[in-house]
């Protein structure tokens, strides 16, 4: 490995921070310094070489973005390999570096670190819902891995919003809608609080211009005003606690950031003059004892608000955020916010998992997520979803609501606390306990007395689930619980209650697809249970339920079936005997939608019709065939077996016509029948991803029975098989689906 060459830091064409300026200087000077400085000074050396030529949006030398970066690491606590890679977060994909040489010049550490940053620069939240939700997957299995990849993230979007003004305005608007939605809720949920408010304050400012200058110039015009008052009140409370011997850090006013001023009026529909704490006071003394003291002597010198007052010492936000919060009315009768917290906490908000690296006991810099760390329920959560929900809007509206909503706390009848998403109800209470709790509950009793299932529970309420033995989940809670983890328990419940009759469903796809004869033989063949290890089942019956309720496809099943097969008998095929009705082996209906000219290209101005024995789709090779009855030109696909036994002056060469004579593509009505749960909003999915490859719904109907599967009708136009298979196997993969084929209205030739 060739060293890193040593830049005298007298060239630099930049106005680097003092910090960095007096660890270079000390490198230079005796060369002796610490690793973790050694470290420092060698990645910004390197980083400056490489940048060096290269300039952003502003004309400034790119080096200044990663030695903004690194700073912002700095000052949130982060070590050195974070520091490190926040010089180096853009040689990858800006330079010629590999990833080999960031790790032999640097370590292992910083390079897993620039290689998580890399990838996540590379994601786009603003694409297709299939590949966003596969971001988000990517995104958080790296955060997971290394906690400290988000962290270097943030403080790489805070410095490009903080610059976003060189961009042009459409660029502007999908970065800024993007750390809105992504990276600033993010930034909350790992607790960093400082990072969390200048970056809603910066989406706030090119998302919604005008009423972020309104705010920002209301503000300062009442600023000396509000001063006044707030020093009139800090004195006072300064007073009275000296008196008692309380020992004060800090006691100041804080203006509330423009966004969380806007977002109050926006959620409460008041104007700027009806809001009233706009500014907070915050108390920063040293015990827990103590900020309960200095609570006490705060609602002594004022009046409380009742309902105002929060206890986040005895129960923590899930980011760790302590503190106490009560509004009083101050002088004036003006309301005022009062926050209360130690010097710890006050690190933790501000700078949230880096004051968790800060404090912890062990001091090791590993920020890796572990099991025991119940700092990450949350994320761990979140890796749980990613394996339970499959399909991918369901996954991203369950991350954007975790990220966003606020949580509520309940208490067990034992006094443990159980954390729930904003609007959970008894049932996600009792999934969230255990998941036979759940399929077993018989109701609850809520502050003691009996409630209705689907009523929302409020913070400080005390849940007791009552089980019964011959209980079982129904139907209509998926109506309203709120929590992924109790809507997937309470589907795969249905679907192992019906087990034999999905077996049965499985069986019978199975047997319409490979034929009767010898099927008892193959499901106990190796080759089946090999196919069903392959499709991630334990065993063939499995295999055969996943089968029958939709969890996996006729053509996967039948794919790998052959491929074992082929393995030990590679001359022998399996030929199926009949086509399935079942998706995907389907065909469309004989007649095209509405168009002026022919789909089938040889038959112009003829009679003809689709054969209902081969069932050809747009994309397959057809040959025609003069009947013998009144129905003209039957359409067959080329190596039917019916074909084979007709004259050959029978056989007419048609082909398909991919597109009507204004230029439209062709499409093709296919009637389809669905089996689904039923619940709220399941119909309006479907259609949504009908929508999504722009597939025209000619009639719809839908059909429901109280506690059983609804049953959706729907006729669809479609271009080819391909279009059709892709569509349909999309469904398929809704966790609501539970079984899928075509209504066959053809009649056979």
């Amino acid at each position: 490995m060739t060293a890193t060459p040593v830049v005298d830091h007298s060239t630099y064409d930049l106005n680097l921070p003092p910090w960095l300026q007096e660890c270079l200087i000390h490198e230079h000077s005796n060369g002796d310094s610490s690793e973790d400085s050694n470290l420092i000074c060698r990645a910004f050396n390197f980083a400056y070489r490489l940048h060096e030529g290269q300039y952003r949006k502003s004309g400034e030398p790119y080096i200044a973005h990663p030695v903004t970066v690194a700073t912002l690491l700095r000052d949130l606590g982060g070590d050195s390999a974070m520091i490190a890679a926040g010089f180096l977060h853009d040689v990858v994909e800006d330079t010629e570096v590999t990833l080999e040489e960031i790790e032999e010049r640097f370590g292992l550490q910083v390079a897993q670190l620039v290689e998580g940053v890399t990838k996540l620069s590379k994601f786009n939240f603003s694409s297709k819902t299939e590949r966003q939700a596969e971001n988000f997957r990517r995104m958080f299995l790296a955060m997971a891995k290394d906690i400290r990849v988000i962290v270097v993230k943030l403080a790489d979007r805070l410095h490009n919003m903080r610059t976003l003004e060189h961009l042009k305005p459409e660029k502007q608007q999908q970065i800024a809608l993007e750390t809105k939605e992504i990276f600033a809720p993010l930034a909350n949920r790992l607790g960093i609080g400082r990072v969390k408010w200048e970056l809603e304050d910066l989406c706030f400012k090119y998302l919604e211009k005008e009423p972020y200058r309104q705010i920002q110039e209301l503000v300062a015009e009442r600023r000396a005003d509000r001063e006044a008052r707030i020093e009139k009140v800090t004195n006072l409370l300064r007073s009275r606690l000296q008196k008692l011997g309380i020992h004060i850090f800090e006691l100041k006013g804080r203006p509330k950031h423009l966004y969380g001023i806007y977002h109050k009026m926006q959620r409460q529909q008041k104007e700027f003059h009806e809001i009233y704490d706009i500014a907070a006071v915050r108390i920063i003394v040293e015990t827990n004892e103590e900020c309960y003291r200095a609570l006490a002597i705060v609602h002594d010198a004022f009046k409380p608000i009742p309902g105002r007052f929060k206890d986040y010492i005895g129960l923590p936000k899930p980011n760790r955020y302590q503190s106490l919060h009560t509004t009083v009315v101050g002088f004036n009768g003006r309301p005022l916010e009062v926050q209360i917290r130690t010097l710890e906490m006050h690190h933790i908000a501000e700078y949230g998992i880096a004051a968790h690296w800060k404090y912890k006991e062990s001091g090791s810099s590993n920020a890796v997520v572990n099991s025991e760390d119940e700092k990450f329920t949350w994320l761990r959560q979140l890796l749980e979803w990613q394996q339970d929900l499959k399909d991918a809007q369901e996954y991203i509206d369950s991350l954007k609501d975790n990220l966003f909503e606020d949580d509520v706390y309940v208490f067990t009848p034992d006094g443990d606390v159980v954390v729930l998403a904003q609007g959970g109800t008894p049932v996600d209470f009792a999934y969230r306990i255990h998941t036979e709790v759940g399929n077993h509950m018989k109701g609850a009793r809520v502050n003691g007395r009996w409630s209705v299932l689907d009523r929302p529970l409020q913070n400080g309420d005390i849940v007791e689930i009552i089980t019964q033995k011959n209980s079982h989940p129904s139907l209509d809670w998926l109506n309203f619980v709120v929590t992924p983890t109790a809507r997937n328990r309470i589907r795969q419940w249905f679907k192992r209650s019906h087990r034999d009759e999905n077996i049965s469903r499985g069986r019978e796809l199975l047997e319409k697809e490979l034929g009767k004869s010898g099927l008892d033989a193959l499901l106990k063949s190796e080759q089946m249970q090999l196919t069903a290890q392959r499709c991630n089942y334990q065993t063939v019956e499995d295999l055969l339920a996943a089968l029958g309720y939709g969890e996996v496809t006729l053509n996967q099943v039948v794919n790998r079936l052959r491929d074992e097969v082929k393995k030990q008998q590679p001359v022998e095929e399996i030929k199926p005997e009949a086509e399935s009705e079942y998706i995907p082996s389907t065909s469309v209906t004989n007649l095209p939608s509405s168009t002026s000219k022919s789909p089938i290209a040889g038959v112009e101005g003829l009679l003809y019709h689709l054969a209902g024995c081969c069932k050809p789709l747009p994309g397959e090779s057809i040959i025609g065939v003069v009947t013998r009855s009144s129905r003209g030109i039957s359409i067959h696909r080329q190596g039917c077996e019916n074909v084979e036994k007709v004259p050959g002056e029978r056989l007419i060469p048609v082909n398909w016509n991919p597109i009507d004579d204004r230029g439209r593509p062709l499409t093709y009505p296919v009637d389809i029948q669905i089996e689904a749960l039923d619940r709220v909003g399941v119909f309006k999915d479907i259609l949504a991803r009908l929508s999504d490859q722009n597939i025209n719904v000619r009639n719809a109907g839908v059909k429901t029975s109280y506690g059983k599967p609804a049953l959706i009708s729907l006729s669809i136009d479609i271009r080819d098989r391909q279009q059709f298979e892709y569509t349909i196997n999309k469904i398929k993969n809704m966790s609501d689906i539970l079984n899928i084929r075509r209504l066959n209205k053809i009649d056979n030739s």
